[in-house]
């Protein structure tokens, strides 16, 4: 079985990859703001999207071992949500061939602790306890969450529902590998390990990763840039598409 991709445009190659529930299809409003200089790939990942026939290894690790054979021999990285946390893996394990790093509305550690803001682990039971319900309600339910505090939260849900739904339903097994992974993975020890360029995006309204984790996160890579959207969500990236490539663009012109 092969992983699910797409690609766009012609030059240097970005991967980009999508966060948990989703598939490749949240890239739309973002591919042509950088195909016209990039080669894009997009993928599905393991049980998500034209992927669905697949299973979502059980830890970071493993998911890159299922999509290196995917990838092109060297590229830039673009990893989302818990998208980010598979793009920060590949930056590790993989620097001969990823050339910089970027994530976006992703954090190195997910859930709440008492001196760490996040995800507050009853919201996650509450997901584990929903998927075993209803799965496709779970999703929609999650896409609400990641809107939530956006100005144009009904608008995005919308969209990115339609999206999201005109590909296959993730199979459920992958959802729960998938917040197993959201759960458990914690890169905060190793964020300053990174040696390629690194830039991290942040919606400031972001309920997921709140703004109190980007100080936090700052100090953990001292050597990265960061970028804040103000009136931005969990999703800069489809909210304010042209922006986000601009400042994604800049980046890569001083990689």
């Amino acid at each position: 079985m092969t992983i699910s991709k797409s690609v766009h445009g012609a030059g240097a190659d970005i991967v980009v990859i999508h966060g948990w529930g989703m598939n490749s299809n949240v890239w739309q409003t973002l591919i042509p703001e950088l195909s016209d200089s990039f080669r894009v790939t997009s993928v599905d990942l393991p049980g998500f999207g034209d992927s669905n026939d697949q299973q979502l290894a059980d830890s970071v690790a493993a998911v890159c071992e299922q999509l290196l054979p995917a990838l092109p021999e060297s590229f830039h990285i673009l990893g989302w949500s818990m998208g980010g946390l598979i793009a920060t893996e590949l930056a590790l394990s993989q620097q001969q061939r990823v050339l910089s790093l970027a994530t976006v509305g992703s954090s190195p550690f997910f859930i709440e602790e008492s001196s760490w803001p996040g995800i507050k682990a009853s919201l996650m039971q509450q997901f584990y306890q929903q998927l075993d319900q209803d799965f496709g309600k779970t999703i929609e339910r999650f896409m609400a969450v990641q809107a939530m505090g956006s100005p144009h939260a009904k608008a995005l849900i919308k969209q990115v529902r339609e999206w999201v739904f005109a590909k296959p339903m993730a199979n459920q097994q992958s959802l729960l590998a998938g917040l197993k992974l959201l759960e458990e993975t914690d890169f905060r020890a190793k964020l300053g390990e990174i040696n390629q360029p690194f830039i991290r995006f942040y919606g400031r309204l972001d309920s997921l990763v709140p703004a109190a984790a980007i100080n936090l996160i700052d100090e953990l890579a001292p050597n990265s840039e960061c970028e804040v959207f103000a009136h931005c969500a969990h999703m800069p990236f489809i909210s304010q598409p042209h922006d986000f490539a601009n400042r994604y663009r800049r980046f890569l012109s001083a990689v």
